[in-house]
């Protein structure tokens, strides 16, 4: 008889990684002439009358200015191959204006989007062993018609996976699984979101595993690749070994994929604790951001390290031994 296995209904949270935040990760890592650019960037941004162009109010909210960390410059400069500050510019704030077009501040809230999540048909859990933060699409589990509203669950989850990634790390895994007849979306839509993530989201995507692929799912793959950018498609893989090739921990990877993770999506459980989880770290990040003056070009990296490390004195003091309490020895009697 086999032993029972507990049954897991939240999404964990962030690893815990030990760091030191002098020993800056490879991206930030800079030639002098990258360097140059860079600040070139950031000197564009920093500006005190920097305005968005083209928009009725362009001066930068505190969100947008926590959006632009020097990490976030940094990818939108490799995204155009550091042809030139311009172009990075020139793609930074075309996000910058889609981000409060598209509703990042306003409209995709989390009561917003939870229609969408009802049957977990997308669920954020676990992390591979580069520590990026796995989200699986269960087309299977799609509840709801086509609508710019699924597009906004995807957002708004591709946001949430950034606040779960910890020091030095900036992107995502992506699980798809085809299993159970699976629906496919329209081409436009793929089209759509793939748009979204390439544009709006570069260097985001660390790997992308596909399981299960039937017929009619390859084909529409062989429909949507030309528009897969040429450096996201490596990062694409079909039916892999998650385990023997290294790219999960057993306890990190749900047992449809061959973990050892028994998780079953019930919304009510799952759903207030992801939220919750979400807001509390994104609440200590902030924190950290404006301990470091609340401007453009504050690193992650630093933010995320002062985050960690406090983290960690908190949970050593959680499980540290409580004292025996001292015996008072009662006073003499008087004689």
């Amino acid at each position: 008889m086999s032993a029972p296995t507990d049954t897991i209904y939240e999404a964990l949270p962030p690893p815990h990684l030990p760091v030191d935040p002098a020993a800056l990760p490879p991206q930030l890592k800079l030639t002098e002439v990258q360097q140059a650019l860079y600040d070139e960037v950031l000197k564009h941004f920093d500006r005190d009358d920097y305005a968005l162009p083209g928009v009725e109010n362009g001066n930068l909210t505190e969100e947008e200015k926590f959006w632009l960390s020097a990490e976030c410059l940094l990818r939108f400069i490799r995204a155009v191959k550091w042809a030139s500050a311009q172009a990075a510019v020139k793609r930074l704030e075309e996000t910058l204006k889609w981000r409060r077009e598209f509703g990042l501040y306003d409209l995709i809230t989390a009561s917003y989007v939870e229609p969408e999540a009802l049957t977990g048909k997308m669920m954020i859990w676990g992390y591979d062993t580069e520590n990026r933060p796995a989200i699986y699409l269960r087309p299977s589990r799609q509840n709801t018609d086509e609508s710019i509203r699924q597009v906004h669950y995807v957002v708004w989850a591709l946001e949430r996976l950034t606040e779960l990634m910890g020091p030095g790390v900036e992107t995502l895994a992506l699980m798809v699984d085809f299993a159970d007849r699976a629906k496919n979306p329209s081409l436009g839509q793929s089209r759509t979101v793939l748009n979204i993530l390439q544009t709006h989201y570069p260097e985001r995507l660390g790997r992308a595993l596909v399981v299960n692929v039937p017929f009619l799912v390859n084909a529409f793959f062989k429909l949507i690749t030309p528009f897969i950018d040429p450096l996201t498609r490596p990062k694409l893989r079909f039916n892999p070994d998650c385990l023997k090739e290294g790219l999960f921990a057993p306890d990190q990877l749900i047992a449809e994929w061959g973990g050892s993770a028994h998780v079953e999506y019930v919304h009510e459980r799952y759903w207030d604790p992801l939220v919750r989880m979400c807001a509390e770290r994104r609440e200590k990040l902030w924190q950290k951001w404006r301990e470091r003056g609340a401007k453009v070009g504050v690193r992650e990296w630093d933010v995320k390290c002062a985050v960690e490390l406090e983290d960690g004195k908190e949970d050593a003091a959680a499980v540290e031994p409580a004292k025996e309490p001292e015996t008072v020895q009662p006073a003499p009697a008087a004689a």
